[in-house]
């Protein structure tokens, strides 16, 4: 996958549309400094932005695999394209996470604006809740976030605990 290529593609609509938008998952990890490797390219998108956004990438030859209030997947013949995941984010909850994005560097050194280590966090909670499976998958993902500096460790307590797993953010936030 040429995530760099991937991403001035969509990039180039998103600043078009002029929609806010933010890099998440894996690339977020590695921006943050917490090598791993992944498989596809997520990003936080303004929901104002999914109809001419989608519509963009659809002339561009992706494929929607998957659609939701919140998700989009898909997927682009050209495998160094790849797979691509949109999370919609939409009103207090958009204004709150791209507020509190900081630039960072991106696949091929690209500046790229990452959410704030808590607000992924939350998104790992979500994400966990919704599949529990995913908790031994995202574990060292988790406590590498829990472990930089300056993560408010009561907000992060908050979103686990609206999902109901207080127990998993007990035992991840743990050394060791």
């Amino acid at each position: 996958m040429d995530a760099e290529r991937l991403l001035g593609l969509v990039a180039g609509h998103l600043e078009r549309i002029g929609a806010p938008w933010a890099l998440a998952g894996g690339f977020a990890l590695n921006a943050l400094g917490f090598a791993r490797l992944t498989k596809d390219v997520d990003l936080l998108v303004d929901e104002s932005a999914r109809e001419p956004l989608l519509r963009a990438l659809t002339e561009d030859g992706f494929a929607v695999l998957y659609t939701s209030e919140g998700y989009t997947n898909l997927l682009h013949a050209d495998p160094t394209l790849g797979r691509l995941d949109l999370i919609w984010l939409e009103g207090e909850t958009s204004r709150r996470v791209f507020a509190g994005c900081k630039e960072l560097q991106g696949p091929g050194s690209r500046p790229i604006r990452v959410p704030r280590p808590e607000h992924l966090l939350a998104m790992k909670a979500a994400a966990i809740a919704n599949n529990p499976d995913r908790g031994i998958r995202d574990h060292a993902d988790v406590q590498y976030l829990l472990r930089l500096p300056g993560i408010d460790d009561n907000e992060v307590r908050g979103y686990f605990a609206r999902k109901g797993l207080l127990d998993v953010w007990q035992r991840l936030r743990r050394p060791g």
